[in-house]
């Protein structure tokens, strides 16, 4: 079954220091484009995880999220102990210098002196450390084939309704070639009524034998015969390419483009009200499955 190029994947691995969230979205696109969205991979490890992407999911607009929630303790904030004492210091040399100035407002605070200095720039920092590492890179990496697994579902998904959508409109297409036929023979023979009719208001009287060989050239200037044939081969190709390539996309995009040719030559030589209806409803038909081409992997 085909597959759409469409997708989307997220996965969740606990690691020592917290969560790690991976998401995979993708669109459809001619090639693999891989976007890599995270300051987390590291540097040594993105190679990897690009070729992984590009193997696993072929083609398409492919874009990778990778997100850490820390647990409490690792978030936890510590005071920078020598920057603080570094401030307190600054601030007791101060009161010192300032001494007799001081005088009558009492001894400083000491509780009061010690929070105004946590509020200082930098005093409070975040525990900083490497997040993915040797030791917890594998987990990481099955969290990131888990995702992957997860867009490749949804994709199988998405590629079973675009498989009942597209090849829907090929059985429209060759319904449509079927009631082409039935206006033919009415064709042929309203073409032949509308040259003698011609003639008789010009009161001519045409060799009967070179009026045959006339209205023959002009009848087969006009058949259908072989578009009609060749449509119906590029349906059946359409047919097989999608039932049995397992990346039919490019191909089917080819095989719509030939189908469009015989259509429009169809058109332009169909002469018959009721041709040119059909026609039109086979060309809406044909738009659909090229936008939907597009889309299949």
């Amino acid at each position: 079954m085909i597959k759409s190029m469409t997708g989307y994947g997220k996965a969740e691995v606990l690691l020592e220091s917290g969560k790690i969230c991976v998401e995979i979205r993708t669109l459809n696109s001619k090639s693999a484009d891989v976007n890599i969205k995270t300051q987390l991979l590291p540097k040594d490890r993105e190679m990897l995880v690009r070729q992984t992407l590009s193997r696993e999911l072929q083609r398409g607009t492919i874009d990778f999220f990778m997100t850490f929630e820390a647990n409490a303790a690792e978030s936890a904030r510590v005071i920078n102990r020598e920057l603080a004492l570094s401030y307190f210091r600054q601030i007791a040399g101060l009161t010192e210098a300032a001494g007799k100035e001081c005088r009558g407002f009492g001894e400083p605070d000491m509780g009061t002196i010690i929070a105004a200095i946590m509020r200082f720039p930098d005093v409070m920092d975040t525990k900083k450390q490497e997040i993915i590492n040797d030791d917890n890179w594998e987990a990481v990496y099955g969290c990131i084939m888990e995702a992957i697994g997860h867009v490749n579902e949804f994709r199988s998904r998405e590629g079973e309704v675009l498989y009942n959508d597209v090849t829907a409109k090929v059985a429209n297409i060759l319904a449509c070639v079927g009631e082409v036929e039935l206006h033919e023979q009415e064709r042929i023979g309203t073409i032949r009524t509308r040259i003698t009719e011609r003639f008789a208001e010009l009161s001519l009287e045409p060799d009967t034998s070179r009026l045959e060989q006339e209205m023959i050239y002009y009848i087969e200037k006009l058949d259908i015969n072989e578009e009609k044939v060749r449509l119906r081969q590029h349906c059946r190709y359409f047919m097989e390419t999608i039932d049995n390539d397992p990346l039919p996309g490019k191909k089917l995009g080819f095989i719509a483009q030939e189908m469009g040719r015989e259509i429009n030559t169809t058109g332009s030589k169909a002469n018959h009200t009721e041709i040119q209806k059909i026609v039109v409803r086979m060309k809406d038909d044909l738009e659909k499955i090229k936008e939907q081409s597009l889309n299949i992997l």
